[in-house]
């Protein structure tokens, strides 16, 4: 990849969230919020294509500004119908890994909604590439209802370890609003392949 922070809210993004219908009403409500916003501006969202939670909150609010939505789901997805019906286009895969690599590869900037286990997968994903540089654009963490705490506090800790450097912290900045998303990727500290030189503490 060679994408640059300063190119974070030109074109699209990936959003990486949750299918769980049990989850507070709370973190719904933040996705359609996070899907109206970005839309709203004419950014493109890049997602998982699903249809309910979170996943299908997010784009139900791009879609009702006029959003232009993009699923990536794996084949055996589609099969169970768990497909939104209703994006701009929906892009049919093989299997877990292609689903990530595309919906990074084609986004400028990664945004994290609260989720599960696979969520926090793509998430650390997306980190772990960028302390590599191989990812360069902004990863923002929407920390609707103080999800992300603890995750957050695991990273401090393994920077107070020294299993990663301190100025790993600026590969991540944290919101609490969906409105607060777009001035996060437009101030994220540029980051380059150069940090490479300190990927290894």
């Amino acid at each position: 990849m060679s994408v640059t922070s300063e190119q974070a809210i030109t074109r699209s993004v990936c959003v990486y969230c949750a299918s769980s219908r049990s989850a507070h009403a709370d973190y719904r409500q933040a996705a359609f919020r996070l899907g109206e916003v970005l839309a709203t501006l004419g950014i493109a969202v890049i997602y998982g294509g699903g249809a309910v939670g979170s996943m299908g909150a997010l784009a139900d609010g791009a879609l009702s500004r006029g959003g232009r939505v993009v699923g990536i789901l794996p084949r055996f997805m589609a099969d169970l119908e768990w497909g939104h019906p209703r994006l701009t286009e929906l892009k049919l895969v093989e299997d877990m890994r292609s689903r990530k690599h595309l919906m990074l590869t084609g986004a400028q900037a990664a945004i994290a909604l609260p989720g599960g286990s696979g969520t926090m997968e793509e998430l650390l994903e997306a980190v772990t590439l960028k302390r590599l540089g191989l990812y360069l654009g902004p990863i923002v963490l929407v920390n609707t209802r103080g999800y992300f705490e603890p995750l957050l506090a695991l990273l401090e800790h393994a920077v107070a370890e020294r299993f990663m450097d301190e100025r790993h912290r600026a590969m991540w900045q944290v919101v609490a609003q969906p409105e607060e998303v777009p001035a996060a990727l437009e101030s994220a500290p540029a980051w380059s392949e150069a940090f490479r030189s300190f990927a290894a503490t």
